[in-house]
């Protein structure tokens, strides 16, 4: 699928199967009400959904995040998360496993947990003033590379590599307007670090 703005632009492979408990999301559905709630995460005037979030499940390398499609959605229940179990970025593939299609932004989250075991928590959040106030100012992804995208990952991994942003946890995609993700030992600290700035 190669698709536009709020949509998947990877191969998804998708497992489709029942949802996981929702005792299991119930920390990372309290940050997606609270990031909804400060229009952090919603939806477009056009109907087009932005931003998402995602934990690492346990000790391993799968990751629960929220579906595609659902940032316009008020408050998001078990229906709505998946689990991504694999992904193959020089494939441009990832395969997801739960009752919807993993986010759009699925690929960065993944390789953003590869590059360091300790993060546990992601939020890729979307707002113009704070995008404007940060782009260069702090780890910032190439102008010229799209969300989404095998290059978007490789941006990513060269952040990791040449800047702080391991550090700082929080970047700016320089070419996804509004984009920016932080990330953390988990969600809280990923939260705290996104709001800090905010």
């Amino acid at each position: 699928m190669n698709e536009e703005k709020g949509y998947i632009k990877f191969n998804c492979k998708w497992i489709k199967s029942e949802p996981l408990p929702f005792e299991q999301l119930r920390e990372i559905n309290k940050w997606r009400d609270k990031l909804y709630n400060l229009g952090l995460i919603g939806v477009y005037d056009n109907g087009i959904g932005f931003g998402n979030i995602s934990i690492r499940l346990n000790n391993s390398e799968q990751v629960i995040i929220t579906g595609s499609s659902t940032g316009g959605i008020k408050r998001l229940n078990e229906q709505h998360y998946t689990t991504v179990v694999d992904f193959d970025l020089e494939k441009n593939s990832l395969t997801c496993k739960g009752p919807i299609k993993a986010s759009s932004e699925s690929l960065t989250h993944a390789v953003i947990y590869q590059a360091d075991p300790k993060i546990r928590g992601i939020i890729h959040a979307h707002n113009l003033d704070l995008w404007e106030k940060l782009i260069n100012k702090i780890p910032t992804t190439a102008k010229d590379v799209k969300y989404g995208t095998p290059e978007m990952a490789k941006e990513v991994i060269r952040l990791f590599n040449e800047t702080k942003v391991r550090n700082k946890k929080i970047f700016v995609m320089g070419g996804h307007k509004e984009g920016i993700f932080s990330f953390g030992k988990d969600l809280d600290e990923a939260g705290k670090i996104l709001l800090q700035y905010f």
